[in-house]
């Protein structure tokens, strides 16, 4: 609609043509155009040509008979040329910068309508026509879909949506009306743009909608939806008439009266009568009249002059402000909107200025947004040296790093004042050069906040075509709601509710049961002040309640003063529920750790210490488990049942217990004693988690929590998982208000001794599908199985012979000693393994303590140089754990070598 830059809108290229029209018919009428210009945001009405205060809630919307709905107090100037209009719509888009400062609301989140109203002057026919046109920018909507709107938002609803859903819905009972449909109401007063569009959508009008569509195949709903709004509004059919304009039958009823009045004055001049006293009336309502006709005519004239001088003002003070950046440093504001940057520059002269809420003079700077204070920072330009000084209370940003003393400012440093208003510093003229400050955008300085708090992803090059898709779309969903983060934490403060925001990255050293790393996507965690608690809330049901946390804040739902402050659990539930910075407390998911099941699959027990990483790498507790086989009745097994080959294990029976024995260290207590802790785990094809009891006001709780898993026929699927998975030990964190976790059983097979079952049945068991393909390969795998089966039974039987002849050579029998041997030999190495496998354990240990070790991003040289000892150590005494297995493994397998070539030579 306005354009950008060289690209002229509709705006502009319609004003040319309008007044090109009227030079060229400028013979046969005269035409006046008065321009208004405003602004709808959250049903709010703000006035952008008005240079006096903002009234709180905007300006009214009334109704007058004749009129219609109106914008009480809305400034209308007359304009007699495109430049005109140009200085008009710059002047606008320098007041809505102003107010996008307040609560950074950009164009895409509000709606603008321009209204020219046209008027024409026939003079020799004596007749006036007059006009209004239009011109609405409208906010894109919103898909639930594609933003994520969650229940809060679709329950609560957006200024954007019920202003557009609002159109949608007149615009569908205008088209009802167009075929014929009966129509009891059409909503033009659900909402503040309907109100306004009322006589352009449905009255006396001809009515043009443009609507844009995305290329990108991702918006293909979007655009469908959109052609199907257009093509309700096409038929729409209205009829316009000719408008005859009030003041035009004013001048003909003036007109008419003192037709009549020379008319009595000649009758009374033809009879003769002396009658003074009435003539004397009569002459005076003439003039009186004329007087009237006269006023009306020069009305526009002396409108016109009017604006001609607020014009030339405005022109001295462009006039001013170039002279200005050619003689002092100043910062530039920049926006989320491109349309918006660039047009606020706030000068710095030479000596101290103050910025801040205050009051505008000659030694200080106002501005306004979320978190300025009323003494905000102080500017100083002294010898060509510009600094700025934060106060007491103050948040100020350069380069992406808050600053608390003097800082000198260089040119093009970046600066963010309060929560989020951002200016660019320009310094003196002779250290401009060439550079390209267009690089120096909204985002720009966001990815330098980020890049500050340790989230970036490198420097731009040849290797950041590599960077991982997820990633990047992590990144700039972090660097998009950053702004918004610091906005909310501002409304909690201003609002004394208590509650901070900061945003975190779910599954940033988290991974899978295969050890796959997990998507990576951005949370913001939600924490109660008072009373500790912590909320989880997703990226869009954030942005969601932002909204309404806004609604509560401009609308002043929520009154900030200390016997209405809302803290902890204080409050009645009815208050919370309606408040947007609060939600019904649940558990929260602290960390996983991971239990590997390989030595299951040789029926080996394994006794772990696991760390519990949080989402971002911390570490939340440590955890003591162990995986034991076991018998069906429960008893753990012995050296003996040790396999060697894991194939050994296909179509038994294989029985383990889960013990988790112990939660040591959990950081998720040691902030706030009155929270609990769970552990949930899934295994194999469990849908369902499984959760330990809670345990609650306990650092180092003991769960003593046993469960008991059986396969009774494990398949090669089964196998393939416990040699290549793990177990996913998740942490759950539970507080006060907060009902723990429940095991749900739907679907999970039990036994009546409380054993979890992971397989039940084989292919023999099972009935096989109808489907001819599936059927044979089930047959194929079946055949295999047999033969498996008979191999293994031959092998056991090979097996028995050996350990027969073992115990003959044992009993003197010298004849088999040589085949004794072997058998004998093997359970030697078994053992030696098995010794093995439990170092390992360790060392492997050893080794994920080693790639979690780093640095703390706040480590001075100092802290480095431990950092560097404390992995020496580790890397000592892994390499030491390393060594002595590998060394224990040779001599045990140097030893067996040796004793079989002293006695039969069979192995050499």
């Amino acid at each position: 609609m306005v354009g950008y830059g060289p690209n002229k809108g509709l705006v502009p290229k319609l004003c040319e043509r309008l007044f090109q029209a009227i030079r060229e018919n400028q013979d046969t009428r005269q035409c006046q155009v008065f321009f208004s210009m405003l602004e709808i945001y959250n049903e709010q009405v703000v006035d952008l040509l008005s240079r006096g205060s903002r009234a709180p809630g905007g300006l009214r919307v009334r109704e007058e008979q004749q009129r219609g709905f109106y914008v009480e107090a809305l400034r209308t100037v007359p304009c007699d040329s495109a430049t005109q209009v140009e200085q008009l719509m710059e002047q606008g888009t320098r007041t809505r910068t102003t107010a996008a400062t307040n609560m950074n609301a950009n164009s895409s989140r509000s709606h603008m309508l321009i209204i020219l109203q046209l008027k024409q002057i026939f003079s020799k026919e004596s007749i006036t026509k007059q006009s209004n046109i239009n011109l609405v920018d409208l906010a894109g909507s919103e898909r639930q879909r594609s933003s994520g709107s969650e229940a809060d938002r679709l329950k609560e609803g957006t200024a954007i949506n019920l202003s557009l859903t609002t159109l949608g819905n007149v615009i569908s009972s205008l088209a009802d009306v167009a075929v014929g449909r009966k129509v009891v109401h059409i909503p033009y007063r659900d909402s503040v743009l309907t109100k306004l569009l009322q006589s352009a959508l449905g009255g006396n009008s001809r009515t043009v909608m443009i609507a844009t569509l995305s290329p990108a195949d991702i918006c293909y709903e979007e655009s469908l939806s959109t052609l199907r709004y257009a093509e309700r509004a096409k038929r729409i059919q209205n009829r316009a008439v000719v408008n005859e304009s009030p003041t035009e039958r004013l001048v003909k009823e003036l007109k008419a009266e003192n037709a009549r009045l020379l008319q009595r004055l000649s009758r009374l001049g033809q009879e003769g009568r002396r009658a003074n006293d009435e003539t004397k009336e009569l002459r005076q309502l003439l003039t009186h009249n004329e007087l009237q006709i006269r006023a009306i005519q020069t009305l526009w004239e002396q409108h016109l002059q009017e604006a001609l001088k607020d014009w030339e003002q405005q022109y001295a003070n462009i006039t001013q402000e170039r002279r200005m950046m050619q003689m002092h440093p100043y910062i530039l504001n920049i926006n989320e909107d491109a349309q918006l940057s660039g047009v606020v520059k706030l000068f710095i002269e030479e000596g101290e200025r103050h910025i801040g809420l205050c009051d505008s003079s000659p030694r200080s700077i106002s501005i306004r947004g979320l978190g300025i204070q009323e003494r905000h920072a102080v500017f100083r330009n002294e010898q060509r040296r510009v600094t700025v000084t934060p106060l007491a209370g103050s948040k100020v940003i350069v380069n992406g790093d808050t600053v608390f003393q003097t800082t000198e400012l260089q040119h093009l440093d970046r600066l963010i004042l309060g929560s989020n208003s951002t200016y660019l510093f320009i310094g003196y003229p002779s250290e401009r050069g060439g550079e390209d400050w267009s690089r120096y955008d909204y985002d720009y300085f966001q990815s330098e906040l980020a890049a500050a708090e340790g989230i970036h992803l490198g420097e731009s090059g040849a290797g950041s075509s590599h960077t991982d898709p997820s990633l990047l779309a992590v990144f700039y969903d972090y660097v998009k709601l950053m702004p918004m983060v610091a906005e909310a934490n501002q409304m909690s403060q201003e609002l004394n509710k208590g509650v901070q925001f900061k945003l975190e990255i779910k599954n940033l050293a988290l991974s899978d049961s295969k050890g796959h790393d997990l998507q990576k996507e951005i949370v913001v965690r939600v924490t109660s002040l008072g009373s500790k608690q912590v909320w989880m809330w997703s990226k869009a049901k954030f942005v969601n309640r932002k909204f309404l946390m806004e609604d509560a804040y401009q609308q002043g739902q929520v009154e900030n003063n200390g016997d209405n402050r809302i803290e902890g659990l204080s409050t009645a539930a009815s208050a919370r529920d309606k408040d947007p910075f609060w939600d019904p407390v649940e558990p929260v998911l602290l960390g996983t750790a991971h239990l590997w099941l390989q030595s299951l699959a040789f029926r080996i027990p394994l006794e772990e210490q696991l760390e519990v990483l949080g989402s971002e790498g911390t570490e939340e507790a440590v955890l003591q488990a162990q995986l034991i086989p076991c018998t069906s009745t429960g008893f753990p097994m012995g050296e003996d049942d040790i396999l060697i080959d894991p194939s050994e294990l296909l179509g038994r029976r294989l029985d383990f217990q889960l013990v988790l024995e112990q939660c040591c260290g959990l950081r998720w207590i040691r902030e706030t004693r009155n929270r609990g802790v769970q552990i949930g785990f899934r295994l194999f094809n469990c849908i369902q988690p499984l959760f330990s009891p809670a345990v609650w006001h306990n650092v180092n709780p003991l769960l003593d929590h046993r469960a008991h898993f059986a396969s009774l026929h494990t398949s090669q699927r089964l196998l393939d998982y416990l040699q290549s998975s793990a177990v996913v030990l998740e942490l759950w964190g539970l507080q006060e208000g907060c009902t723990d976790l429940t095991s749900s059983l739907e679907g999970v097979r039990m036994t009546t001794e409380g054993i979890f079952i992971m397989e039940e049945a084989g292919p023999t068991d099972t009935a096989l599908v109808d489907s001819p393909e599936l059927g044979l390969s089930a047959r194929a795998l079946q055949q295999d199985l047999e033969q498996l089966r008979s191999v293994n039974a031959s092998l056991r039987k090979e097996n028995q012979s050996l350990r027969e002849q073992l115990n003959a050579a044992r009993n003197g029998a010298e004849g088999v000693r040589g085949r004794s041997l072997r058998p004998s030999c093997d359970a030697e190495f078994a053992r030696s393994l098995k010794v093995f496998y439990h170092s390992m354990t360790s060392v492997r240990g050893q080794l994920q303590r080693l790639r979690r070790h780093r640095p703390s991003e706040e480590s001075d040289l100092v802290g480095l140089r431990l950092f560097v000892d404390e992995q020496n150590r580790l890397l000592r005494d892994f390499s030491e754990q390393l060594e002595q297995s590998v060394s224990t493994l040779k001599q045990d397998v140097a030893a067996i070598v040796r004793r079989k070539r002293e006695r039969s030579g069979i192995w050499s």
